[in-house]
């Protein structure tokens, strides 16, 4: 097989390969939730094989909905049945109630800077992820987004499911319709405008297997713990694109297997916002090209994203800056590695 490292070419012959091999991971890889129902037997079978399974929340001013998270996850993957050991909260300095009500409904509620607090804290979602593998205990890690509206015990279960009965997937991602809501109700179709606009675009002209992938930059996944320490973490946007990219480049496509949850109900966010997120996903893609030797001679990428809006007859320029910085790998941590007895 052609090396990971190099851009596809046109050659038809490679093409035709590479579509055969999606169809392939397709048909073996891709996994509808109702697949996993039986909840008594996705126990037993975690339990045969001696495994914990940890679910991190990340949070940010989420008091509307992390309270229904907490405890339809507690309730169901905990009480009901014993697939969860740990249902944590890691949050980035929210200044509502959040923390509050997750720890009323039951959920371990944990600050990002208080986390490995030796190292200088930084914002971003990233940040929370890569902290909850230092600070949680599980095998698995299930990273869960806290505005899910139509939130259900099926975008754990459904996503480590694979991981429990296929030693050889390594990380799960969730797909779904991702209907957008507006005041007078639900829109039948719509979402995933980065994904097809920059994403898919992307890979591809360089990673064309990863195509399969329905949805990239999907905020629900399962991962091994061996993989997750392995890998750094940007800590902006381009989180979820960048662990595709590594965990692609270390085990190839048949690590990964993907899981259809059917729908998410989310908040719609604005175009200006999804400009910021398709900037820091492009930094990350492009700093991973250049770390893999696929591009040569990068020149430094400004920081600057510039947009701009009217006011009357007046426009008016704004700046962002947005840096993409990045956690290296946890397991080249110090304080980690004396955790987890690696040295």
């Amino acid at each position: 097989m052609k090396s990971l490292r190099h851009p596809p070419s046109s050659n038809p012959k490679e093409a035709k390969l590479i579509g055969s091999r999606i169809q392939e991971w397709l048909s073996t890889n891709t996994f509808h939730f109702s697949q996993f129902g039986d909840l008594r037997a996705l126990v037993e079978a975690k339990e045969k094989l001696g495994l914990t399974i940890s679910v991190c929340i990340p949070t940010l001013n989420e008091e509307a909905t992390i309270g229904k998270t907490v405890v339809i996850m507690k309730s169901e993957l905990m009480d009901r049945h014993r697939l969860i050991d740990e249902l944590a909260v890691i949050d980035s300095g929210s200044t509502d109630k959040t923390l509050e009500v997750a720890r009323e409904f039951g959920a371990d509620v944990y600050l990002a800077s208080e986390i490995l607090p030796e190292m200088e804290p930084k914002r971003g979602k990233g940040e929370n992820l890569w902290k909850a593998i230092h600070q949680l205990k599980g095998d698995i890690i299930c990273y869960l987004d806290a505005d899910i509206k139509n939130i259900h015990h099926r975008f754990v279960y459904g996503l480590v499911a694979p991981l429990i009965h296929r030693p050889e997937i390594k990380y799960v991602k969730a797909f779904y319709d991702r209907p957008l809501v507006f005041s007078e109700g639900v829109r039948p179709s719509g979402g995933g405008r980065v994904t097809e606009i920059l994403v898919r675009p992307l890979f591809s002209l360089f990673f064309p297997e990863l195509t399969a992938v329905i949805q990239p930059l999907s905020g629900e996944y399962a991962v091994r713990r061996e993989v997750l320490e392995k890998i750094p973490f940007p800590i902006g946007y381009g989180v979820e694109t960048s662990h595709l990219i590594d965990v692609y480049d270390k085990y190839g496509l048949s690590a990964f297997g993907q899981t259809d949850l059917n729908q998410r109900i989310h908040r719609n966010q604005p175009t200006a916002d999804l400009g910021k997120m398709a900037f820091g996903i492009l930094r990350a893609f492009l700093s991973r090209l250049k770390s893999l030797g696929m591009v040569k001679d990068l020149p430094d990428l400004s920081v600057m994203l510039r947009q701009f809006q009217a006011r009357d007859t007046a426009y008016e320029e704004i700046e962002f800056e947005i840096r993409e910085e990045e956690r290296p790998p946890m397991n080249t941590i110090p304080a980690y590695r004396k955790k987890m007895g690696l040295d």
